[in-house]
C-alpha cells in the first residue's frame, strides 16, 4: 500500500501493528491490565489529571506572577481606574497562561513516552499508552487556548512540536484535530474551518490507530470530517460537511462529498454549479 508523501512522492503507508487483543501478554503488568482494564483505565485517567494539573499549574506560575503585581499596582489607583487595571489584569493573565501551555504541553509531550505508532488491537493495553498520554496532553491544549491561536504562527508551532507535519503555505482553520503526531499536510494544503482530522478509530472491541496525509494544494472544506487510515491526494477537494471513512483513498485531482464520501465526476459538479446559481 502506498500513499502520497510531503515532497510529492509514494511513501508506503504503515499497516496497524498486529492485533494484540488476543496476543498472550508481554508481562506481569501487562497481564493485570488486560485483567483489570477499567480499574487500569481509571488509574490512568488519574495520572493524566495529575499531569494535566502539573502542566496547567507550570502554566499558570508567569500569569499569576503577573496578575498579582498588576493588582499590586492597582491598589494605589481610585476606585474606578482600580477596578480596571484588575479586570485588564485577569484577562491578560488568561492570555499568558495560554500562551506558556503552549510551551509546556509540548515540552511534556516530548519528555514522556508518547510516540504513537499505527496500531490495532484493545482500548486496555500498554501499548495505547503512548497514544492515551498524546492525545491527553493534546487535548489539554485544544479545549482551553488552542482556537485563541488556530491562524497565528504560535498554533501552527504548536501543532509542529507535537508532531503534526505541515507543509510550506498549509492553511490549517481548525482546532478539532486528534493524533496529531500521525497527521500530514502537504504544502500549500487547505484545512477549512471545523474540519475534524483523527488518526484513529474503533469499532468491536478494537482501537485502530493509522496515519492520515493529505497532499498538496488539496483543500478540505468547511466542517468536513477526516478519519483514520485515509489519503487525500494532490490537488484534492473534499466538499463541506462529507465525511471520509477509514480507508478511503482519494486520488490527485479527485472530487469527493456526502457522507460517506464518494468520488464526484467533473460533469456532476458543473451540474450541481448550475443548480446552485438558478441556471439549471
Amino acid at each position: 500500500m502506498r500513499a502520497i508523501g510531503i515532497a510529492g512522492k509514494l511513501l508506503p503507508m504503515p499497516s496497524p501493528r498486529e492485533n494484540t487483543q488476543d496476543a498472550a501478554p508481554r508481562n506481569i503488568l501487562e497481564r493485570w491490565v488486560r485483567r483489570f482494564g477499567r480499574t487500569s483505565y481509571a488509574l490512568a485517567m488519574l495520572l493524566l489529571y495529575l499531569l494535566a494539573a502539573a502542566a496547567m499549574g507550570l502554566a499558570a506560575a508567569p500569569a499569576l506572577a503577573l496578575a498579582a503585581w498588576l493588582c499590586r499596582l492597582a491598589a494605589r489607583l481610585g476606585p474606578v481606574p482600580a477596578w480596571c487595571l484588575r479586570g485588564f489584569a485577569l484577562a491578560l493573565a488568561w492570555f499568558v497562561f495560554g500562551t506558556a501551555l503552549l510551551g509546556v504541553a509540548a515540552l511534556f509531550n516530548l519528555l514522556l513516552p508518547t510516540r504513537v505508532r499505527p496500531y490495532r488491537g484493545g482500548y486496555y493495553t500498554l501499548a495505547a499508552v503512548p497514544w492515551f498520554l498524546h492525545n491527553g496532553l493534546f487535548y489539554l491544549v485544544r479545549f482551553t487556548f488552542l482556537p485563541f491561536v488556530t491562524l497565528l504562527p504560535q498554533g501552527v508551532w504548536f501543532l509542529k512540536a507535537m508532531g503534526m507535519k505541515i507543509g510550506r503555505h498549509a492553511f490549517i482553520n481548525t482546532e478539532y484535530i486528534s493524533d496529531p503526531s500521525l497527521i500530514t499536510i502537504g504544502d500549500d494544503a487547505v484545512i477549512g474551518g471545523s474540519v475534524r482530522l483523527c488518526a484513529h478509530y474503533g469499532g468491536g472491541g478494537n482501537l485502530v490507530i493509522a496515519p492520515v496525509r493529505v497532499g498538496h494544494r488539496a483543500t478540505l472544506g468547511l466542517a468536513c470530517s477526516v478519519m483514520g487510515d485515509v489519503v487525500i491526494g494532490d490537488d484534492a477537494v473534499i466538499l463541506p460537511h462529507s465525511v471520509l471513512l477509514p480507508g478511503s483513498r482519494v486520488g490527485p485531482g479527485e472530487i469527493w462529498g456526502g457522507v460517506p464520501a464518494r468520488p464526484i465526476p467533473r460533469e456532476e459538479m458543473d451540474v450541481m454549479k448550475k443548480l446552485i446559481r438558478g441556471e439549471g
